[in-house]
């Protein structure tokens, strides 16, 4: 991963054979401005705490990812790229950033970038972070195209730290690997999360979320818990998703629970059925008749009884 190390010992690959191995771990990538047969290249894979990393060296001018490419691959997630040898402009939609040994940049794989080599080889080592593990560690949508200085305290540790796993075996198999990948999104939060986390917050999220809810709310132990786990992120982005809205996950659970009961209610007072009002609670989620009616009477002021006429 240094420039002495083991990776300029790694064998030289041509243009098909480069990106055949970049295409395994990282999608399709494709070296420009040079001709197919001049073109060298060295890939190589490692561990890192519990993530997948590559270093990646060519002598190619420019590297370009395109949204065919994306289309093709259909890879999702979020990597960070850090300049381990020369100097380096990374494009990424209208961010432009250019990138000195120790810097790093936030690149989301879902999108066209561009890699512009300013020296003879540009190398970089890039570190594979999945995008639910991440967006669920950081509370929030980080940023593509942040990028983080190595001179910053955060940016030093992190760089250090992932050169380190990199080369040491024992970081990878060690007792206390577990953490290790706790210790890699903490310093990537600290290096890369928006100081205001608000703007990155998804509505199309918050969407499939509510159509969770919606979908199993007649599931007595349905809580935030479960709605977060099965959307795939944190219990405290989901409360945040929330906030940002002035509600909470859990008042929207009753009131979506509450809505279904008022129109059992209705039903069963139109149709005159014999459906009990404890099978109406049961139905829309509430395990305990004696929660649901205060709940009821709290939302609408008055009882399940007298829904229909108050109505």
């Amino acid at each position: 991963m240094h420039p002495d190390s083991d990776f300029l010992s790694t064998p030289e690959l041509g243009y098909e054979g480069w990106r055949d191995a970049i295409h395994r771990q990282w999608g399709w990538y494709d070296p420009k401005a040079i001709e197919h047969k001049t073109f060298t290249g060295r890939a190589k894979s490692r561990g890192v705490c519990g993530f997948v990393g590559m270093d990646i060296a060519c002598n190619a001018p420019r590297v370009e990812r395109t949204q065919r490419d994306v289309r093709l691959d259909d890879i999702d997630h979020f990597y960070v790229v850090f300049e381990i040898a020369g100097r380096s402009t990374v494009v990424q939609n209208d961010c432009v950033v250019t990138l000195d040994v120790g810097d790093a940049m936030l690149v989301d794989s879902a999108r066209p970038v561009t890699y512009i080599n300013e020296g003879a080889h540009g190398q970089f080592f890039s570190l594979r972070l999945p995008r639910r593990s991440l967006v669920s560690h950081l509370g929030c949508e980080p940023h593509f195209g942040s990028h983080g200085r190595g001179q910053t305290h955060a940016g030093r540790l992190l760089f250090q730290l992932v050169l380190d796993a990199a080369e040491d075996e024992d970081a990878r198999s060690g007792a206390g690997r577990a953490y290790m990948p706790l210790a890699i999104y903490d310093l990537v939060g600290a290096q890369f999360a928006p100081s205001d986390p608000m703007p990155f917050y998804s509505a199309r999220l918050f969407d499939r979320v509510c159509n969770i809810i919606r979908d199993r709310f007649s599931d007595p132990d349905l809580g935030p818990c479960e709605v977060a786990a099965e959307a795939g992120i944190s219990l405290r982005y989901l409360q945040k998703l929330f906030t940002a809205r002035n509600s909470t996950c859990t008042n929207f659970i009753h009131s979506i629970r509450l809505d279904h009961a008022a129109r059992l209610l209705q039903r069963r007072a139109s149709l005159n059925t014999r459906q009990s009002i404890s099978e109406i609670a049961y139905a829309s989620g509430y395990g305990d008749y004696t929660h649901f009616a205060r709940k009821f009477r709290r939302r609408f002021g008055h009882a399940p009884g007298a829904h229909a006429e108050n109505s």
